[in-house]
């Protein structure tokens, strides 16, 4: 506790030295703050408790603060980690608020989901670090904090890209009618789902001509480093970090609807590669998009803990590993993982619980934050129904719910409906939260369109 309360007095301080930005034109500010790991701490993202002795680039919690010429400022945040979840988020927002002045509403927050890094959650078979868990809420504040302090008159740069090949539809029809996880695909019929290739990106150019930032979305799960089994913020963190340097500016991340996308061929250095080429086409091709103003809203929704038939459940996960493993103690560690968390959610069927939407508009452009690894044809939905010509969908952003997919997933079966502290919510929770991330959508987009006397 003495440790937070030193860091966020910290920037606080920091905060009231830098002095307010001005008004009058669009600016911006971006900066990032690593997060150090030793390998004491265990990983997350497997089903079993892992550690590694090696790190490749940094984790880091990484800032972009947007300031509309009358003033308002919107804070755009990733973090290198799985997930985390509200209790951590909300803090980090509300200090984020103290220090800055940026409304708690227009801070978002979203984890890259890279599987190589501490774990941040309790999930599977461990629990949560908790003091790099707490620490990562901290640097977040820094990372915005030293964003705001470099406030700067900027163009917005913009152009929808694409990477067709880093990823694709992972919940696969195999012949037997099960739902592809892990192990062989020689019985695979067709992908049940589809991928999203856009790979929008921003830059945030200053009047000097030099790149303040460049951030870019993409849509597949963040497995997969350049040199092994080590720490790393995956493919996609390890990408931005190289342009970073080649660029000269701070490069974000953010994590699309990827809850149903994994990569299943290439190996990281090759996805590496392929998305460095992808920002780097947009980015050639981006042209400057006026912003007249930046506009933020959150709205707390309720969604459900599932019921759901112990034994029914158990039976899934049973003849599904049987099909994949040999190793008769691997197949009972991981039925007995699941079995445990059944277990510690059976108590809670039907328990009502709250969590974040969010959308955020630059100019014509929108993105939505969702808390959840949400299933791609979710996504697209949103991107399909929004007012914005222009729509993009950061998940896991500002809490953590698990898996979310849509109706037919859930009817389908596989890991990600299994139940388990990764996937508790209720069928049409996903639905509901398309629903409401298109509402705050319109509000905004009937914002953009009034005139600005009328603001």
């Amino acid at each position: 506790m003495l440790r937070n309360f030193l860091t966020i007095s910290a920037v606080l301080t920091a905060a009231v030295a830098a002095g307010p930005a001005r008004a009058g034109e669009l600016m911006a500010g971006a900066a990032a703050a690593n997060i150090p790991a030793d390998n004491a701490l265990v990983i997350g993202g497997g089903i079993g408790p892992h550690k590694v002795d090696a790190q490749e680039g940094e984790l880091r919690a990484t800032a972009l603060v947007v300031q509309d010429p009358q003033g308002a400022k919107v804070a755009l945040v990733e973090c290198d980690v799985l997930m985390i979840n509200r209790d951590v988020l909300d803090r980090a927002a509300r200090d984020i608020e103290k220090a800055t002045g940026i409304p708690f509403e227009n801070v978002l927050i979203n984890c890259t989901h890279t599987h190589h890094a501490p774990t941040t959650v309790k999930v599977h078979g461990y629990e949560r670090e908790e003091a790099f868990t707490q620490l990562v809420g901290d640097k977040a504040v820094e990372a915005v904090v030293a964003a705001n302090k470099r406030l700067a008159p900027v163009t917005m740069e913009f152009r929808l890209g694409e990477e067709s090949s880093v990823g694709q539809n992972s919940r696969l029809l195999l012949s037997n009618g099960m739902i592809f996880w892990v192990g062989p695909r020689d019985e695979v019929v067709r992908p049940t789902g589809p991928f999203d290739p856009e790979l929008p990106v921003w830059a945030f150019r200053r009047n000097d001509g030099k790149l303040e930032a460049v951030m870019f979305n993409h849509s597949t799960h963040t497995i997969g480093t350049k040199t092994g089994n080590v720490r790393s913020p995956g493919f996609y963190g390890v990408a931005a970090q190289e342009l970073e340097k080649e660029l000269g500016s701070t490069v974000l991340f953010f994590e699309g609807a990827s809850g149903s996308t994994h990569n299943l061929d290439l190996k990281g250095p090759e996805m590496i590669v392929r998305i460095e080429q992808a920002v780097r086409d947009a980015l050639g091709k981006a042209k400057p998009r006026k912003v007249d103003s930046v506009r933020a809203i959150r709205k707390e929704v309720t969604f459900k803990v599932r019921d759901f038939d112990e034994a029914k459940d158990d039976a899934a996960v049973v003849a599904y590993e049987n099909h994949v493993l040999k190793d008769p103690k691997l197949i009972q560690f991981v039925v007995d993982v699941f079995r445990d968390m059944r277990k510690e959610l059976a108590p809670h069927k039907g328990e009502e619980r709250k969590t974040w939407v969010q959308a955020v508009r630059i100019g014509d452009v929108a993105v939505v934050g969702v808390p959840a690894e949400f299933f791609t044809v979710l996504g697209q939905d949103i991107k399909r129904r929004s007012p914005f010509r222009y729509t993009y969908v950061f998940e896991l952003a500002n809490d953590y719910i698990g898996y979310v997919p849509d109706r037919k997933g859930h009817e389908l079966g596989g890991y990600q409906t299994w139940t388990g502290l990764h996937s508790y919510v209720a069928p049409g929770t996903g639905e509901m939260i398309v629903d409401e991330a298109v509402s705050l959508l319109k509000d905004l987009h009937k914002d953009l369109k009034k005139p600005a006397a009328a603001k």
